[in-house]
């Protein structure tokens, strides 16, 4: 996978843009031509952008980084967002957590609040008139929007903003998925894909798509910037002396027989990490007995509510635990290069697993 991903690179010397950003180039010549020149007439271009998760909220500030850089008009957001976004110069018309939900179950007890900021999505997007919809994962959301937003257009007769969903459904995780897409063109202009077998499926199945890479691989340009070396070559490698420095960690603690620092990754949505620190908890209830030295490094995403639960569950945990606050890459890469073990759950591993050198990360163990 690593090198399939890797090819997808292009300009990538001096600083220079890939994967979705190099589409953009394209869009804005060929394939968006309309969308520009509706732009012009209104002296911008609008871009609703909506993300309900973390990693969204990364992906998504990137994109409009890029959009700024290459539009050929003066550029306005509207929508839905988290922090990063905010930087970009987004205002989210309420906080991204009211829509991170996980799956039916979790979704039941939050369906009102749920339905509210649907509608609050839609009559925010209505009334900004956007060129383009951009959604960011959080398919359960997004495509709700997207299909009420399309359906809203169409009952006005109005031609409606093109809609773009960035990172396709795990169609591949279903049984049946793949018949699944076929009803996205409906209210999908176009999907742009993650992983490389993407793109030919969605278009087999009747839905525009482009592969645009994957979003860990900007992770490894952005840590290598101003490096000479090849893409095959580049790297992600923590310093484990700056976070014993930092944390007053003792470098005994890393080599000590028995002693372990341990890295736990519980997600980024409330009920995955509660999920996901009970168990870990009870794990570690079990390990302290065993191991003379335990320390717990806890990498928090940057979610307020996620923030706030692990502010009460770490005045419980069962050994010494470190925060490791979202957003700073260069501490979690330092992180992982003084652990000697993880405790993550799958979809946050998968790909980064491959890619990023964690060197002393010898036992990873997924959920």
């Amino acid at each position: 996978m690593l090198k399939m991903l890797l090819r997808t690179i292009r300009d990538i010397k001096n600083g220079g843009e890939m994967g979705f950003s190099s589409l953009l180039r394209r869009s804005f010549s060929v394939r968006s031509g309309t969308v520009v020149d509706m732009g012009d007439k209104d002296g911008e271009l609008r871009v609703f952008m909506v993300a309900g998760e973390v990693s969204g909220d990364s992906i998504a500030s990137r994109l409009m980084a890029s959009l700024k850089k290459l539009s050929p008009l003066p550029i306005r957001f509207s929508g839905v967002g988290g922090p990063r976004m905010s930087k970009e110069g987004l205002e989210s018309l309420f906080p991204m957590e009211d829509i991170s939900v996980m799956g039916m179950w979790e979704l039941l007890p939050h369906l009102n609040k749920f339905r509210v900021r649907l509608k609050e999505t839609i009559e925010g997007a209505i009334l900004f008139q956007p060129h383009v919809v951009v959604t960011v994962d959080s398919k359960g959301f997004s495509f709700r929007l997207l299909k009420q937003l399309r359906a809203r257009y169409g009952w006005q007769e109005l031609n409606g903003p093109l809609h773009f969903h960035y990172v396709a459904p795990s169609f591949w995780a279903w049984k049946g998925g793949e018949a699944r897409l076929k009803g996205l063109a409906n209210f999908v202009d176009h999907i742009l894909c993650i992983l490389p077998n993407e793109e030919a499926v969605c278009k087999l199945n009747g839905l525009d798509a482009t592969f645009v890479g994957h979003p860990v691989l900007e992770d490894i340009f952005e840590f290598n910037l101003g490096k000479q070396a090849s893409p095959h070559d580049l790297k992600i490698e923590g310093s484990s002396e700056d976070f014993r420095r930092k944390f007053a960690v003792s470098s005994e603690v890393a080599s000590l027989e028995g002693a372990a620092v341990i890295s736990l990754l519980p997600g980024s949505r409330l009920q995955e990490v509660i999920r996901m620190l009970s168990i870990f908890a009870r794990t570690f209830d079990q390990l302290k007995d065993s191991i003379p030295e335990l320390i717990t490094v806890i990498h928090v995403a940057p979610n307020q509510h996620v923030e706030n639960y692990i502010d009460g569950v770490i005045r419980k945990w069962p050994v010494p635990a470190i925060l490791i606050p979202g957003g700073h890459q260069h501490l979690k890469y330092d992180a992982f290069s003084v652990s000697s073990s993880a405790l993550l759950i799958q979809k946050a591993f998968i790909v980064e697993s491959e890619i990023y050198d964690l060197g002393s990360i010898r036992d990873c163990s997924c959920w």
